[in-house]
């Protein structure tokens, strides 16, 4: 898979070992990395993997709540050339699809490099080849997939006072269960499906949640007559123009849900499809929040002013005395702190292609995972990229292994 050499140009000389990989280098073992390195290898390619963690899927085994599940079908949810197992749920849960994505390592002999935090990655011009530091090695590669994602960071707001609140603040991506805020009064700052579960969490483990709703927020019921709400949007897409997707859908959430807003819940004006795709906000899929906020366990209050010492003061004036909070504010791309190229992603770490064209760059340089479609859009650009990769390594095989015929045939004739 790949052959070992020094190159003598830099101070890295002498502290860094040079690697050649005879195929792409793919920068991250997500669900993206993983589902890229299993077509790569239907098609015969040898890759690499570099993941900076020590395990696979470190966002979903390290950072997320213990009642999480996936908010979508299973379906909809699995990863090219292997679907979930039949006796796992409609909805899997965290533990069935680390579960998943294990088997997936296992089946196609995926193997990453663990602990290997890229620095740098910067193609070379000269040499027309990618060169991708971490600590211990620089990687030589054709080819450069950029599967970290879309949440490789978590966002963490400067809001005036929090550093002198005095009680325990942490993100969401740290909170596993509302065990330990048993009886205590917890702020959730944010209203997206993160929010919501964690404020509907800490509901049943009897703490006093009250959830910051700051901007609009469309929330759709997970299921309507039993059937999923995202099925149904799929379905209907096929038929019918995107408008009125959304008009449809907001009907059915009128119907089932009742009106939103009235509970300080404020729809955005755009429908919810078209808000996903040009503000890449996800709507929240409800599953049993709501009835929590109706019936008041679950206080939807509006902005945040300032903190001070055990009380927040919000944008209407109103004081609450809380224990702790929780910033369930979202995540974000880390590609612009290491890779070293400003035409195919952008500032915000994201391809300035909108989808379905930002899988493919200049330079051999691919982007999987970023499509703000979840895990069936990292699907969809896993199969592109092993396609299209595939096709030209085998392309150079063939002329490699022509040269070395060609080469041995004239050695022969002296």
């Amino acid at each position: 898979m790949e052959n070992w050499f020094r190159l003598a140009d830099h101070e890295d000389f002498f502290s860094r070992r040079c690697i050649w990989v005879n195929g792409p280098v793919i920068i991250g073992a997500g669900p993206s990395g993983l589902a890229t390195a299993a077509c790569l290898r239907e098609q015969g390619v040898p890759f690499v993997v570099l993941e900076r963690a020590e395990c696979i899927a470190s966002l979903w085994q390290k950072r997320t709540y213990d009642r999480l599940k996936l908010h979508l079908p299973k379906q909809f949810c699995q990863l090219p050339k292997l679907p979930f197992p039949e006796d796992f749920p409609e909805y899997p849960t965290k533990k069935q699809f680390i579960d998943y994505l294990e088997l997936y390592a296992k089946r196609f002999e995926i193997n990453p490099r663990f602990n290997e935090c890229v620095q740098s990655a910067r193609y070379d011009e000269t040499s027309g080849l990618w060169r991708v530091k971490t600590a211990e090695a620089e990687y030589i590669c054709r080819w450069l997939v950029v599967a970290t994602g879309e949440n490789a960071e978590c966002v963490t707001p400067d809001i005036e006072g929090l550093a002198e609140f005095g009680g325990e603040v942490m993100h969401a991506c740290e909170y596993k269960s509302g065990e330990k805020f048993k009886g205590k009064k917890v702020l959730v700052v944010g209203c997206g499906n993160s929010g919501m579960e964690v404020s509907l969490d800490l509901c049943n483990h009897n703490a006093s949640p009250s959830m910051v709703c700051r901007s609009s927020v469309h929330v759709l019921p997970r299921e309507i007559l039993g059937k999923s709400t995202f099925e149904l949007a799929v379905l209907l897409m096929k038929w019918l123009p995107l408008w009125l997707v959304d008009k449809l859908l907001l009907i059915c959430a009128w119907l089932v849900l009742g009106n939103i807003e009235k509970y300080g819940l404020k729809r955005p004006a755009t429908g919810p499809l078209e808000y996903k795709n040009t503000m890449g906000k996800t709507p929240v899929l409800d599953i049993g929040a709501l009835e929590k906020i109706r019936s008041g366990d679950i206080k939807v209050v509006p902005g945040i002013k300032r903190f001070s010492r055990g009380q927040v003061e919000l944008d209407n004036g109103q004081k609450l005395d809380i224990d702790s909070v929780v910033l369930a504010t979202g995540y974000r791309s880390n590609v612009p702190s290491w890779l070293q190229e400003g035409e195919f992603f952008s500032k915000n770490g994201f391809p300035k292609a909108p989808f379905p064209n930002g899988w493919k760059g200049n330079s051999g340089l691919y982007a999987v995972g970023f499509t703000r479609r979840g895990l069936s859009g990292a699907s969809s650009d896993a199969m592109r990229i092993a396609q299209d990769i595939g096709q030209a390594w085998k392309e150079e095989t063939k002329q490699k292994k022509q040269t070395t015929a060609c080469h041995r045939r004239c050695i022969s004739q002296f």
